[in-house]
C-alpha cells in the first residue's frame, strides 16, 4: 500500500454546473442498458467505464468524467433497474448478474480499460479485476461496499428494513410517502458531508429523477432486489468473497474513501489497500460517500497519476 499521489497536470476549467452526458440504449446478452459517453478532448484516448452505485446512475460520474476526458474516452453505464436502464432479465439483481454486465460491456469494446467504480459499483469493479485482470488497464475504487463488522453509526435506517421480508413493503410505503425533493435531499444528505456542496442545478436533476423513478413499476424492486443481492453475496461467496479476491488483485489500483461516508466505514481503507498488492490509498478528509461527486477536482489528480504511474509502467 502506498499513499496515492496527486497529478500536477492542469485541470479543465467546467463550467459552472454540466448537464449529463448524452447516451443510448445497448443490447446485451445480459440485457438492455442505458450507456452515456463523454466526449473526449484529446486524441489516441484510452477507454474508460464507470460503474455507479446502489440507487445511483451513470450521471454520479458527470463532472469527474469532464475531468479527464482528455486522458480517457469515458462511458457510463446505468446498472439494470436504475437510471434509465430496464430491470434485468428475471429480475436478477445478484452481484454476479451486475459482473456479468460490466464484462460484457468491456468485451463489446474489444480494449482493456481503466475501470471506475463507486460503492455497489466498486464491490462489482473488485470483483472484475480480480477474476478477469486481462480485461483492464486500471482500476480505481471509491467507497467500495466491501463488509465490514458493523454499519456506519449514521447510516440510513431504511436500509435493514428492505432486507426482511413483509417489513420491505413498510420501508417502501415510508420512501413513496416522501416527496420527490425530500427523497433527494435523504439521498444527499447520506452521501455528501456536507449537502450544501452540491449546486442547486444538481439537486433539481436529482429531485427530477426520484420523481421519474417513482412512476416506474420496478423502482422499488431494483432498490430492494440490488439490495438483497449485495448481502446474499456476503453471506454465499465463500472463498470467493470481496477480501479474499482483493488480495488477487494484481492491476494497478487506486482506492479512495471519505473520513465522512455514512454507507461504507472509512475504516475499511486501509485494510482494503493492504490487501491489494501495490495500491495506492487516498482518504479525502471531510468528504462522503461520493467523491467523486463532492470532490471531482481532487479524485480526477489521483486518478491521472494513477494513469501515468500505469502509462510509465507499460512503457518500461
Amino acid at each position: 500500500m502506498h499513499v496515492a499521489e496527486l497529478s500536477a497536470a492542469p485541470l479543465p476549467e467546467l463550467a459552472d454546473v454540466l448537464p449529463p452526458w448524452p447516451g443510448q440504449t445497448v443490447t446485451l446478452a445480459s440485457g438492455e442498458v442505458f450507456l452515456r459517453r463523454t466526449p473526449t478532448t484529446a486524441p489516441d484516448t484510452e477507454p474508460a467505464l464507470y460503474v455507479h452505485g446502489l440507487g445511483g446512475a451513470a450521471t454520479n460520474w458527470t463532472d469527474l468524467a469532464a475531468l479527464l476526458a482528455g486522458r480517457v474516452s469515458g462511458q457510463a453505464v446505468d446498472l439494470p433497474g436504475f437510471g434509465q436502464s430496464p430491470p434485468p432479465p428475471r429480475r436478477d439483481y445478484s452481484i454476479r448478474a451486475r459482473v456479468r454486465t460490466v464484462v460484457e460491456l468491456i468485451e463489446r469494446g474489444g480494449a482493456p480499460v481503466h475501470l471506475l467504480g463507486n460503492s455497489l459499483g466498486g464491490l462489482v469493479s473488485l470483483i472484475v479485476a480480480a477474476t478477469r485482470p486481462e480485461l483492464l488497464r486500471t482500476l480505481t475504487l471509491i467507497s467500495p461496499a466491501v463488509p465490514g463488522r458493523r454499519l456506519p453509526a449514521r447510516s440510513d435506517p431504511t436500509l435493514p428494513l428492505l432486507l426482511v421480508p413483509g417489513l420491505h413493503r413498510i420501508a417502501e410505503r415510508r420512501l413513496m410517502r416522501m416527496s420527490p425533493q425530500e427523497r433527494a435531499h435523504q439521498v444527499i444528505e447520506l452521501c455528501f458531508a456536507d449537502p450544501s456542496r452540491i449546486p442547486a442545478q444538481r439537486l433539481a436533476e436529482a429531485t427530477e429523477e426520484v420523481a421519474r423513478r417513482q412512476e416506474l413499476p420496478w423502482v422499488h424492486d431494483a432498490l430492494t432486489g440490488s439490495l438483497r443481492g449485495l448481502v446474499a453475496y456476503y453471506l454465499r461467496a465463500g472463498p470467493q468473497g470481496p477480501w479474499r479476491l482483493a488480495r488477487s488483485i494484481d492491476v494497478p489500483t487506486l482506492v479512495i474513501w471519505g473520513t465522512e461516508d455514512r454507507l461504507v466505514s472509512v475504516s475499511l481503507a486501509p485494510r482494503l489497500a493492504k490487501a491489494i498488492t501495490g495500491s495506492r490509498l487516498l482518504v479525502l478528509p471531510g468528504i462522503g460517500h461520493t467523491a467523486q461527486l463532492e470532490d471531482p477536482r481532487t479524485t480526477a489528480r489521483a486518478v491521472l497519476a494513477l494513469l501515468d504511474a500505469s502509462a510509465r509502467t507499460t512503457t518500461r
